[in-house]
């Protein structure tokens, strides 16, 4: 969903394709006022600390789950969320003709997810604006806050779908044509909660100046090197495989053991063989799923499929254990007498992010933390890859409490949250102030 709003029109919501996003209505400010400039300028704008962490908690009721959040995309829950946040956001503006800087993130979460995940970052991006309008600021360019459908891909098995539909990665209709696993089509449910519509659902339709994300870090790097704020570098690259290991289905008490295609038998050795790979290549290997057929205890199975995750911070490594996954399934499928075929049905190359951005957000850790923050690379999927090809982007991290993540234990101090929030806001400024010069020249 997208909404619009300036002096010139009144306040309104378009909503579009899967987007994709949901910007804020331009809760937009004319010009920086005043003699202060730069990190001066932002800080003097301070984030309400309980404010953030009330709004946090306060939305999620919608989707609330065993102390965290279940809300899978384009579900009642996920529809409630987004009317909030569309009705909290939408304010009149000015400067429509500039491409806006974009804070974005995801309301959407895993089937046991926590209350931070992707959440924080919108959350953030609202109380920015919130701290704007009551200081009555005004920033030289647009500001949009952008609640990315579908990031988790754990209803609708793409992650970052929206992201990638307007970024020219995914086809819109290939998008729509995304079946949940009770077979229902994305478009259908998009339609169902009130989020379809008729604006461009395209990075071209939608242009940003920049992009700015701010998430929990999801991994125990900063928690270890007990650093408060993490300085983004790029995110690794990643790809899925769904991997189906065929053999035959034969009775377990009269089939001898050299006459057998164990499918199961074959798959298991090839998840033990996928994780080698991981540690001969210095990169990440997962089996999240995993089933076979028939389920009998006296037969044997003549049908087995798992998921593979391969990750890597760099893209030919990551191509090279594809491959090496690929001839190590053949090669034990050969052996037990079974065929196997391998599908990618998802990748998400290696990206570097915006060197200025970055270096915004870098200054805005330093005058705030001094040296206490680290430079990182995200291991996780995240929206900004897909900006990042369209737009200069960088993104935030703040510590997971013991690295969990996924999990309704999932949890950041309150502390933290609004410490990266401040960091944002600080980095958003500094950059919005490096296009009026910019401009100006």
């Amino acid at each position: 969903m997208l909404g619009f709003a300036s002096k010139r029109s009144p306040v309104r919501l378009k909503h579009i394709g899967p987007t994709l996003a949901t910007y804020n209505a331009r809760f937009v400010f004319g010009g920086l006022a005043g003699k202060t400039r730069g990190p001066c300028f932002v800080r003097t704008f301070v984030v309400k600390q309980q404010r953030l962490w009330d709004t946090i908690h306060e939305t999620a009721r919608w989707g609330a789950h065993e102390g965290g959040v279940r809300r899978l995309a384009l579900t009642q829950e996920d529809k409630a969320v987004r009317d909030w946040f569309a009705e909290t956001v939408q304010k009149p503006g000015t400067n429509d003709q500039l491409r806006p800087i974009g804070i974005g993130s995801h309301l959407d979460t895993q089937p046991a997810g926590g209350c931070y995940d992707g959440i924080l970052g919108v959350q953030a991006g609202v109380e920015i604006l919130k701290v704007l309008h009551e200081n009555q600021a005004q920033t030289f360019a647009p500001l949009a806050v952008i609640n990315w459908t579908n990031e988790e891909g754990a209803r609708f098995n793409t992650g970052m779908l929206g992201s990638a539909v307007w970024a020219g990665n995914l086809a819109l209709q290939d998008a729509y044509d995304h079946k949940d696993p009770d077979g229902l089509f994305f478009k259908d449910e998009l339609e169902k909660i009130g989020y379809l519509g008729p604006v461009p659902a395209s990075f071209n339709a939608n242009l940003l100046s920049a992009h700015f994300e701010y998430h929990i870090e999801q991994g125990p790097v900063l928690e270890d090197g007990r650093k408060s704020v993490g300085v983004v570098t790029g995110v690794q690259g990643m790809m899925w495989l769904i991997v189906n290991v065929v053999g035959r289905s034969q009775h377990c008490g009269t089939t001898p053991m050299d006459r057998r295609s164990d499918a199961l038998l074959a798959a298991a050795q090839m998840v033990a063989r996928v994780n080698e790979i991981a540690w001969e290549e210095d990169g990440l290997t997962t089996v999240g799923v995993f089933s076979s057929d028939p389920q009998s205890p006296g037969t044997i199975p003549g049908q087995a499929k798992f998921s593979v995750d391969i990750e890597h911070l760099d893209n030919e490594a990551m191509d090279v254990m594809s491959a090496k996954v690929r001839k190590s399934c053949a090669d034990i499928a050969s052996k037990h007498g079974c065929k196997v075929h391998i599908e990618q049905i998802w990748k998400s190359a290696a990206v570097a992010f915006d060197a200025e951005c970055v270096g915004a957000v870098r200054e805005a850790a330093k005058s705030l933390v001094g040296a206490d923050y680290c430079e990182l690379p995200a291991r996780a999927g995240h929206d900004s890859v897909s900006t990042s090809y369209h737009c200069p982007t960088a993104m935030i991290f703040i510590p997971s409490r013991g690295g969990i993540s996924h999990h309704p234990s999932e949890y950041s101090t309150p502390e933290h949250c609004a410490l990266g929030t401040q960091v944002l806001m600080q980095a958003v400024l500094a950059y919005d102030e490096k296009l009026k010069k910019r401009h100006a020249g």
